[in-house]
């Protein structure tokens, strides 16, 4: 049996996880991308669909 240990995370990409999270729990229809640069988000797009 193996030993989960958590994750450390500094305090920014806590910040950054937070908004991809809120950007999935908020939307119904559509897709979260992230947009990278050298490693790091730079941009979280939602696009969102209204389905009738």
């Amino acid at each position: 049996m193996s030993v989960v240990t958590p994750l450390r995370v500094d305090p920014e990409e806590k910040k950054v996880l937070e908004l991809i999270a809120e950007a999935l729990r908020s939307i119904q229809f559509g897709a979260v991308e992230i947009i990278l640069h050298n490693g790091q988000v730079v941009q979280i797009e939602r696009k969102e669909k209204i389905r009738l």
